[in-house]
């Protein structure tokens, strides 16, 4: 037995079917939602500005890096130093937290009175996190 919906049999639906109106509906609302433009909300930051004029600060925060080439200049971070230029900067690592880390790094054919004068300059500082780097091109010495 079929189901009418009439009052007598035979006759038609009165009531209209809202399944295909409504799957219209949601599509035309996902296409609306699709074609809207995405809003961009810009915020203004005001960023600072690199001066070139400024001196850079010499002393690195996480590792700075003391050399010495073969005519004995003694560099920090790749800028050439004396011995109270150097005890001032590594006075200065001293105050930082953390301690950032000092690389020591001696020319091969360095002269060892220089090394010896610079890692003394060291010691008297008192650095807690040195370390040697390089130490690979004495390695046929031996």
């Amino acid at each position: 037995m079929a189901m009418s919906g009439g009052t007598e049999d035979g006759e038609p639906m009165m009531d209209m079917n809202m399944t295909p109106l409504i799957d219209v509906l949601l599509v035309l609302l996902i296409m609306f939602i699709i074609t809207i433009p995405i809003q961009t909300h810009a915020v203004k930051v005001d960023l600072p500005q690199n001066d070139p004029n400024a001196v850079q600060q010499p002393i690195e925060p996480d590792k700075n890096k003391i050399s010495i080439d073969a005519a004995g200049v003694v560099s920090w971070n790749g800028a050439p130093v004396d011995d109270i230029t150097l005890r001032q900067y590594l006075d200065q690592t001293k105050q930082l937290d953390p301690e950032p880390e000092l690389h020591f790094q001696p020319d091969a054919v360095a002269r060892y009175e220089t090394v010896d004068r610079v890692l003394a300059v060291i010691k008297r500082s008192g650095v807690t996190k040195l370390g040697f780097i390089g130490n690979e091109q004495y390695r046929n010495d031996f």
